[in-house]
């Protein structure tokens, strides 16, 4: 019974640590140190729902983050997406936690490319807590919404906006409440050739300081990408990562070094039929 409360304590003292800026059960991006708000080629669901819209025919992901070596902070996530006639359509959940607390989050999105200029997304979201408390352990939801729009300026420059629960809703009990980050984000994607961009992204948290984010992306041959940059927001953190594409099959793995609380790594496989 302690090494549970002690596990549920450190649990939520280093989610409040290290992810202050988003919730812990939304997956990170492919791209490293999450810029991926102007990425259009890599759709992630719960961080840049607009390159939905670039999907071509259908394509199914899934990942796992093993974040900070401690297996109750595991996030377990799946996606698919698919090209309909008028729209895009995409299904997305992920899991994080263990059987004293663990959050899940359910979504569906929608979105369209308007002749390759600018492209628009939304994702309506369920998201859901499990509280286990001596009076009664249940689940407690709430629907979150995101919103995202990109727009290329230039051949060679793309800029978004995306917004990951615009109207702060929070999950409540009658004891206490949840508060689900609130996050605004505008990021740019600058191409200087065919193999090498340079990826930036600003994020503001409602109620936390700014967080800034660069990543340079080297794609040496057409299977094999390199991925390195970094973020800032109380502390900076380098990250890295690398993709290998093997025909229709696309491997992703990344990482990130944390100064207090050590190593977060990546896995990511998808197909794209």
């Amino acid at each position: 019974m302690f090494k549970k409360i002690l596990t549920t304590i450190v649990f939520f003292y280093i989610t409040l640590i290290s992810f202050a800026q988003m919730s812990p059960v939304v997956p990170n991006s492919i791209a490293v140190s999450n810029t991926s708000t102007a990425v259009l080629d890599e759709w992630n669901a719960f961080q840049n729902v607009t390159a939905l819209a670039h999907v071509n025919k259908l394509e199914v992901a899934t990942q796992y983050e093993n974040k900070f070596m401690i297996p109750e902070l595991g996030t377990g996530s799946v996606q698919a997406g698919f090209n309909a006639k008028y729209i895009n359509v995409g299904f997305s959940y992920s899991y994080q936690g263990y059987s004293l607390y663990n959050e899940m989050i359910a979504g569906v999105g929608l979105a369209r490319n308007f002749g390759d200029k600018f492209s628009m997304g939304l994702q309506f979201n369920y998201y859901t807590a499990y509280f286990s408390a001596k009076e009664e352990s249940r689940y407690r939801g709430t629907v979150v919404g995101q919103l995202g729009v990109v727009a290329h300026i230039t051949p060679k420059l793309i800029v978004g906006f995306h917004s990951f629960n615009p109207f702060q809703t929070n999950i409540k009990t009658e004891y206490s409440e949840k508060v689900v980050p609130s996050i605004y984000s505008f990021g740019s994607n600058y191409a200087f050739n065919k193999n090498f961009r340079w990826l930036m992204q600003v994020d503001k948290e409602v109620s936390t300081d700014f967080r800034f984010a660069s990543s340079f992306e080297y794609t040496m041959i057409d299977a094999l990408t390199f991925r390195l940059g970094a973020s800032s927001s109380e502390y900076l953190i380098p990250t890295f990562g690398f993709g290998v594409h093997l025909g229709r099959f696309h491997i992703n793995l990344n990482g990130e070094l944390h100064p207090i609380l050590g190593f977060n790594s990546m896995a990511n496989l998808k197909y794209k039929f």
